[in-house]
């Protein structure tokens, strides 16, 4: 009876911390690119053609199903990390809201029990942004898929007459609610691609209009957080970012209509959630609004996460790395050359830590 005693105490010790008592009090807000994560059904709507089983990525159930575990399996490594699932998660490149349905089923984190923010947006691939959260600790108010368009009086477009007609891509989705009863909106974003080194115009604009967008929430709503996510296909460092986001590197250069950028310094300092032809870059970034940095006692704010008092995490294990071959050290993928390698993502997952 003793030896029982002592077996179940040792087991009540020992688990994960992903049920901590104290969520309320800290949350954890993430970003992650979950890399194609297609269904297997074909949607004549969408250019899903490549991931089908008799498409030219053979997307069949069993990889499918993989693929599901493996984002599943990050996610629950970050909550153990932490103590705690995220409150709230940003993903990109996801089919449909099905497949994000088949995610949060999953049994590694079920228990989180995430409900999504989704819209079927006008992406020529196929692809969209969404958002994970736990109704026990963010209540929903409102939401909203931001279009892109070419309204700014700032930017002067490569892109002309018809070929802006033709272009398509993923909106910006805003959600606003209560994070522990503060007023709270999250912005998750998957702007333009910089395929042969182009497109920092339309990138500016997708954050250009972020940013319009949250100055007038916080006209609508004085005080409210602000919480800007999503894989920019920038820099912290590139234009978009720093002129039309107005990220900025150090808290103290944050003004009341700015955003500090915390990833601006990890980035400097050499790290990176994803590396092309042997570079590191952050691309998957988060902002903060002035209000969320400098909030009085008692209300939510960033603050430092690890030794080096970055106010950013980019989460790397060892699981997620290729371990061999020519991408040795990189982020360890699903695909590899055009062959299925059963891997992760080719980005790496980022988050901040808020504290009250």
């Amino acid at each position: 009876m003793r030896k029982l005693a002592i077996l179940l105490t040792v087991f009540l010790v020992s688990l994960p911390a992903v049920f901590a008592q104290d969520q309320k009090r800290t949350c954890v807000v993430g970003f992650y690119n979950l890399e194609n994560l297609f269904d297997i059904y074909d949607d004549p709507a969408k250019n899903d053609e490549e991931f089908l089983p008799d498409g030219k990525n053979q997307w069949t159930e069993v990889k499918y199903q993989k693929k599901l575990h493996n984002m599943a399996a990050v996610i629950r490594s970050m909550a153990e990390t932490n103590g705690r699932f995220h409150s709230v998660l940003g993903v990109s490149e996801v089919e449909n809201r099905l497949v994000l349905e088949d995610l949060v089923s999953q049994p590694e984190i079920a228990d989180a029990n995430y409900q999504i923010v989704h819209y079927d947006g006008p992406d020529t691939r196929g692809i969209d942004v969404g958002l994970l959260y736990r109704p026990n600790q963010f209540k929903l108010l409102d939401s909203e898929s931001i279009p892109f368009d070419f309204g700014s009086a700032k930017i002067e477009f490569a892109m002309e007459g018809e070929d802006r007609v033709k272009f398509k891509t993923r909106d910006i989705l805003m959600a606003h609610g209560l994070l522990d009863g503060e007023e709270f909106a999250f912005y998750v974003a998957h702007l333009p691609s910089r395929i042969g080194g182009k497109g920092w115009d339309l990138r500016s604009r997708g954050a250009e209009i972020i940013y319009e967008h949250a100055m007038e929430m916080m006209k609508k709503y004085p005080g409210i957080k602000i919480v800007v996510m999503g894989d920019m296909n920038d820099n912290p460092v590139d234009i978009s970012m720093t002129e039309f986001m107005h990220g900025k590197e150090k808290p103290e250069q944050v003004g009341k209509d700015d955003f500090f950028s915390p990833f601006m310094s990890m980035l400097k300092a050499g790290y990176g959630s994803l590396a092309y032809q042997g570079t590191w870059n952050i691309y998957d970034i988060i902002l903060v609004n002035e209000s969320l940095l400098n909030a009085p006692d008692g209300g939510f704010k960033i603050r430092p996460v690890g030794k080096r008092g970055f106010y950013g995490v980019i989460y790397k294990k060892n699981f997620m790395i290729q371990q061999r071959g020519q991408y040795k050290g990189t982020p360890f993928r699903t695909f590899s050359n055009g062959a299925f390698i059963g891997g992760y993502s080719d980005h790496l997952p980022t988050y901040i830590v808020l504290e009250k």
